[in-house]
């Protein structure tokens, strides 16, 4: 039945608009018709991001507010194929899922579909797809978690300083102990987590770090527990890949039983619950890929297969700093490095800062072709020793999987 309804969809579409309309002609704002769906709602910082870029892009091209229509709450099952079925068959002539999760129901629908536009944010699959009308998008996320591992470096510096670290704050060796709740063991949390180390690493030299998954993108109480077990083994600075306020909230609550503890979120800023601990947040501003898209069919032009931008494009930046709570310094030295983050200068990944079992990695093969989770092709390591994440004639999404010396994942 849904598959007739969508032939009926796009007859209608051709005999209305002509062949061709949507990439031939474009969409007047006032008719473009937008559909978004969500993994969560406005509780969800990861959600409230997107819709937040969504909307700001609207309003910037003077797409009217009612001509989006929401999925909330929407898992990565069939509810996506159904949702996206029922945005296409009201009439939607654009519409994202803001969830991995979502891409293959995503995928589903969007053979179905072929005069529509389908775009499965931070997904990977639609390059191999051969779809025409699938996209993904991704932003440099790990530009920002390299940032925000840089103000909790000023702090950690500050602390170490001051002589306010403890004896459990070490370990045996004489590193300062951070810790990471994440979400999932995929390479987009693995990207995020190694560029916030390699910030932190970039102010001070001997730490390392725990990462505890909570297999939940949402999940409060499992968010604060991993962040409590983490504290208990002497971490002293608490960041995050995960959607909620469950990890600053346990930050805040430990600090205020005694404890020397500070934290960095995600998505939003966490001084609402964590007003004396939360240094800052890493971020991305999404509105500026969702600013493209939508130009782009308002202008009747290509949407990029994959689209994949950072601090060059003003894709990624950190929330305002705590100025109760970061270190003197700390707004001079983030000014310093999104600059040569901007300019190229600074490369994240560069193999030259760190170690894969000892050695500096030199190859990378970034794309999976038979799904055996190893790389096919695609060599992400140029001859500089530059890994270069998200590249778009790779893919957008993050392949960033490998686990470098000084950080420990734990179940």
């Amino acid at each position: 039945m849904k598959k007739l309804s969508s032939l009926l969809l796009a007859l209608c579409l051709v005999l209305s608009l002509g062949v061709g309309a949507f990439a031939a002609d474009g969409i007047a704002p006032e008719d473009l018709k937008i559909g978004m769906v969500c993994i969560g709602d406005n509780n969800s910082g990861y959600d409230i991001a997107h819709i937040t870029g969504l909307e700001e892009a609207m309003e910037a091209l003077g797409v009217p507010a009612e001509n989006v229509t929401y999925k909330y709450n929407i898992g990565e099952d069939e509810t996506a194929a159904d949702a996206c079925y029922d945005l296409a068959e009201n009439g939607c002539q654009i519409i994202f899922t803001d969830s991995y999760g979502h891409q293959s129901y995503t995928q589903q629908v969007a053979g179905e579909y072929p005069d529509l536009t389908f775009v499965a944010m931070t997904g990977d699959q639609a390059k191999q797809s051969g779809l025409a009308n699938l996209k993904n998008a991704f932003n440099h996320t790990f530009e920002s978690r390299y940032v925000s591992g840089v103000v909790a470096g000023m702090k950690l510096a500050e602390l170490i300083a001051n002589e306010e670290l403890i004896d459990e704050n070490y370990d045996a060796d004489g590193n300062v102990k951070l810790g990471y709740v994440g979400a999932y063991p995929y390479a987009e949390v693995v990207s995020g987590y190694t560029a916030f180390y390699l910030g932190v690493k970039s102010i001070v030299e001997n730490v390392v770090m725990d990462v505890r998954y909570t297999n939940s993108w949402f999940d409060i109480t499992a968010e604060g527990e991993a962040a409590n077990a983490l504290m208990s083994d002497g971490c002293v600075i608490i960041s995050q890949h995960a959607d909620s306020t469950g990890a600053p909230s346990a930050v805040q609550a430990y600090y205020e039983s005694g404890h020397t503890v500070f934290c960095v979120g995600y998505n939003i800023s966490m001084l609402e619950v964590a007003p004396d601990v939360a240094l800052t947040s890493a971020a991305n501003d999404w509105s500026v890929y969702y600013t493209y898209a939508l130009q782009s069919m308002i202008d009747g032009t290509e949407i990029a297969t994959d689209w994949s931008e950072g601090y060059n494009a003003g894709a990624n930046k950190i929330f305002p700093l705590n100025e109760n709570a970061v270190a003197e310094g700390t707004a001079e030295k983030v000014a310093e490095v999104e600059a040569a983050l901007t300019d190229g200068s600074l490369q994240v990944f560069d193999c030259s800062t760190f170690t894969v079992e000892g050695e500096h990695p030199t190859s990378f093969l970034a794309i999976d072709l038979d799904g055996d989770f190893e790389g096919d092709e695609g060599e992400a390591i140029d001859e500089d020793g530059i890994f270069h994440e998200s590249l778009p004639e790779l893919r957008s999404a993050p392949y960033f999987s490998l686990r470098i010396d000084g950080i420990t994942e734990l179940s």
